[in-house]
């Protein structure tokens, strides 16, 4: 690992089990039978743990979309061709996707990063969020024939994704929190041919076959999911990585998105930040953060259980619990956002529920 990386690292700490103790011990005292509100309560004491607080606020909310593009896209594993990766971009950028209507639902800024589209992108294009161009190169390589990216690109896609979250904090997750840092963060993308990637990543981490963890991306038939299998059998096959080595696995068969996303986790874990994993691109992002330090898992949220077959391998391997289960598989970070309304309510009701003594409420006869 390189300095950058490492120094993030080194300040991931443990969640604090003693504020989640008193945590518990409140929400066992609100005017309510116990338990009663069920993962709800859950949500709100891990959030103490994560954040370190008491009463912990998530008033600043940061949506992080990584958009790159994959080289193994010319395998024809995609119903969509490579160009929709730049035009999503620009859609988000000028506020129509449908993260854009879900994060300003939720009142979450949504920054956009360019790590590897094809395209050069203009912030011209759109002014309606907040844009950083970052990009490492034209898109990946064609994993098929060797490694999607040199190992200092890998390198490359992290730090980026470190520096962006570093960047956004310290500015208090752009003008509209006014400095205040960022309270609660969620993972999104954009890539076309990512849920290759992602299921390459995903086999290789978790031990399962490529079959049990590929789906149908953007809606291929059955002939292209035939398709798609063989073409990860043959990445896999082609680049041998590493499943203990973060690095090798996303240089291999990774994306610049994939990396990015994974720093972005790495660094708000460094800074008690919690993060709400989205769907299959970002668990696959979740996935190398987890590889890399395993205490980040502490400071994830699964927001919603996707289509994507793969995803719940993702999720039963960083033994994380989904909150929604509404048959997404859009990504962008809009399974993210929902999850955030949730997680925010799960909040408020520790916060500002009243204890059985403060309503003067009579409690279950001993």
């Amino acid at each position: 690992m390189t300095g950058i990386i490492e120094q993030t690292v080194k300040k991931i700490t443990n969640i604090d089990m003693t504020l989640m103790d008193k945590a518990q011990a409140r929400l066992d005292n609100l005017t309510k039978p116990r338990g009663s509100l069920g993962r709800l309560e859950e949500i709100a004491k891990v959030i103490v743990g994560m954040t370190g607080e008491e009463t912990p606020l998530l008033k600043n909310k940061v949506i992080f979309t990584f958009a790159a593009d994959h080289g193994v896209a010319a395998e024809g594993v995609s119903a969509f061709p490579q160009a929709v990766t730049a035009q999503m971009v620009y859609n988000f950028l000028r506020g129509g996707a449908g993260i854009n209507v879900l994060a300003k639902h939720v009142g979450a800024q949504v920054v956009v990063v360019d790590l590897g589209v094809t395209e050069k992108i203009s912030a011209e294009g759109g002014k309606n969020e907040k844009f950083h161009e970052k990009k490492i190169a034209f898109g990946t390589k064609n994993m098929v024939k060797g490694p999607a990216m040199t190992k200092d690109e890998a390198i490359k896609s992290i730090e980026a994704g470190i520096g962006i979250f570093e960047e956004e904090f310290s500015a208090g997750g752009g003008s509209a929190f006014g400095g205040k840092g960022i309270d609660i963060i969620g993972t999104g993308e954009m890539g076309i041919a990512n849920t290759t990637a992602a299921s390459a990543i995903t086999a290789v981490i978790t031990m399962q076959k490529v079959e049990d963890v590929t789906g149908r991306g953007t809606g291929i038939d059955d002939k292209g999911l035939v398709n798609k299998i063989r073409v990860i059998k043959e990445a896999i096959n082609v680049n041998r990585p590493n499943p203990n080595d973060a690095l090798d696995i996303l240089a291999k068969v990774g994306g610049f998105e994939i990396g990015g996303l994974a720093g972005v986790i790495l660094a708000a874990a460094s800074h008690k930040v919690p993060v709400v994993i989205d769907g299959f691109i970002s668990g696959s992002a979740a996935l190398i953060a987890y590889l890399v330090e395993p205490k980040t898992k502490d400071y994830m949220l699964a927001a919603h259980c996707s289509v994507e077959i793969g995803h719940k391998a993702v999720l039963k391997y960083l033994g994380l619990s989904p909150i929604l289960d509404l048959n997404l598989r859009l990504g962008e970070g809009t399974g993210a956002a929902l999850g955030m309304s949730i997680i925010e309510a799960s909040v408020k009701i520790l916060n500002q529920m009243a204890t059985f003594k403060d309503a003067g409420v009579s409690e279950k006869d001993k």
